[in-house]
């Protein structure tokens, strides 16, 4: 039986002490220990880097030092997980995802149908409206998921420096935004149903017709459906404007907290 030198007996308890206070640190944020050792490589790409525990051959430091590089490993986890959600001063990552995405798609919407308006009749037209009608129910989706992420989450606030007009202009801009995100969808994909049109998402899923064939209706809803464009491109230009006038003018952070890659405080 080989017995341990003294030496040897002590360095190891040092070094169970100082990993039972790194475990201790992390017990106490669950999520960030989910993060740095659950399915999330980078995590434990970077902790390797800076492991609680000394490697054998490294000298060993303190354990207050060790505590603290601990503690710091979780702070950076908990404020990587805060940027995701919006707070009173910024909106997070998943709501920018849902801002910039709807705004892409939208540009993809009108670029579609001027293509397939240019096209004579045949397969090619016919394919170009399907993806057209896929793209608006993706953006339906979408605005559903945004404004449910909106009620689950806190809306910063508009500066104090704006004049009681201004505040209006942009309270109804977002609800006429919102409101466009529905109806154009809806409005387009009954106007295929009262023209017994299909309408699928992407040749993946078969929707449901919401109203019957009705030829007069589809005329109506047509019409509703083009108005309705161009309202869109007149408010979310007005907005916009706003967003640019904030910038320059304002020199504030309200076009700065929605742009996306940035960091406001």
């Amino acid at each position: 039986m080989v017995v341990p030198h003294p030496r040897q007996s002590a360095a190891a308890i040092h070094q169970n002490r100082e990993q039972r206070l790194c475990r201790l640190n992390l017990v106490r944020a669950p999520f960030a220990l989910r993060l740095c050792f659950g399915h999330s490589h980078h995590w434990r790409r970077r902790l390797a880097h800076r492991p609680c525990a000394p490697r054998k051959g490294e000298r060993s430091q303190s354990s207050h030092t060790r505590y603290a590089d601990c503690a710091n490993q979780v702070h950076a986890l908990k404020l990587n997980r805060m940027t995701l959600r919006n707070t009173t001063a910024r909106w997070g990552g998943i709501t920018k995802t849902f801002h910039w995405l709807i705004v892409a798609l939208i540009i993809t919407q009108f670029v579609l149908i001027k293509l397939a308006q240019n096209l004579p009749a045949g397969g090619e037209k016919i394919e170009l409206y399907a993806r057209h009608k896929s793209v608006g129910i993706t953006i339906l989706m979408l605005a559903i998921l945004r404004l449910l992420w909106r009620w689950l989450n806190p809306v910063p606030a508009l500066p104090d420096t704006l004049k009681p007009y201004e505040r209006g202009l942009a309270r109804f801009s977002h609800a006429a935004l919102y409101t466009l995100l529905f109806v154009m969808p809806l409005t387009g994909w009954m106007m295929s149903s009262a023209r017994n049109f299909p309408v699928s998402w992407f040749h993946l899923l078969q929707l449901p017709d919401l109203v019957p064939p009705n030829r007069p209706l589809y005329d109506f809803l047509h019409e509703t459906h083009e108005t309705l464009a161009w309202v869109l491109v007149a408010v979310a230009t007005l907005h916009a404007l706003g967003a640019l006038k904030h910038h320059f003018v304002y020199k504030d952070n309200v076009l700065r907290r929605m742009l996306p890659f940035t960091r406001t405080p």
